[in-house]
């Protein structure tokens, strides 16, 4: 490995937020998925859980739209929406699914600096109703159009630079974050360090 790849690995472990987390409930499109995965690698997000109980299992995402990013992601998949968010509730203080709802607050009214999992639906349903319920809240990203919708992979984008925005004035990338078992588990898969 050289020593501009070392350093770059160990910049991209530096500025990994290990208390952020998206998850996508049954969405149809893996090249929605990998847009995804690309947004998530951009803004410092290492998991990610696909949870796929209504449609076939994904085997793999689309490169082309990831630009490789899956590489570089911890992807958590389940087909069972009870077990996915147990896992989820364990690690995360607080989930907030996508969902227009009475009750759903801006998405610039979050508090995306503590402990999150942000929860995207499908293209055409949205978050199920099983998923809401294990939500501490929605959110809705403000819009102006006719059409109170945006595609998974830009709504996702929106969202988690908003969470970077906020992330980035609270000096959330001045340090590393992510340490202990997590970092050098990644170490050891990214080649920095021998298992």
């Amino acid at each position: 490995m050289t020593p501009e790849r070392q350093a770059k690995i160990e910049r991209v472990l530096n500025h990994r937020q290990p208390d952020l987390a998206i998850v996508m409930e049954n969405v149809h499109d893996p090249h929605n998925i990998s847009a995804v995965m690309r947004t998530c690698d951009a803004v410092g997000v290492q998991n990610i859980y696909v949870l796929n109980n209504a449609i076939k299992k994904h085997k793999k995402f689309g490169k082309t739209s990831s630009a490789s990013a899956a590489g570089w992601m911890t992807i958590h998949q389940y087909e069972d929406t009870d077990a996915c968010m147990k896992a989820i509730k364990s690690k995360y203080s607080k989930i907030y699914a996508t969902h227009l709802g009475v009750a759903s607050k801006s998405l610039y009214d979050l508090e995306l600096t503590e402990s999150v999992a942000l929860v995207f639906g499908n293209e055409h349903a949205g978050v199920t109703e099983e998923c809401l319920a294990w939500c501490d809240g929605n959110f809705i990203i403000p819009q102006v159009g006719m059409v109170q919708s945006l595609n998974i992979s830009v709504a996702c984008a929106v969202t988690l630079y908003e969470a970077f925005r906020q992330r980035h004035a609270a000096g959330y990338f001045n340090a590393p974050r992510m340490l202990g078992d997590e970092r050098t588990s990644l170490e050891a898969r990214w080649g920095l360090i021998e298992e």
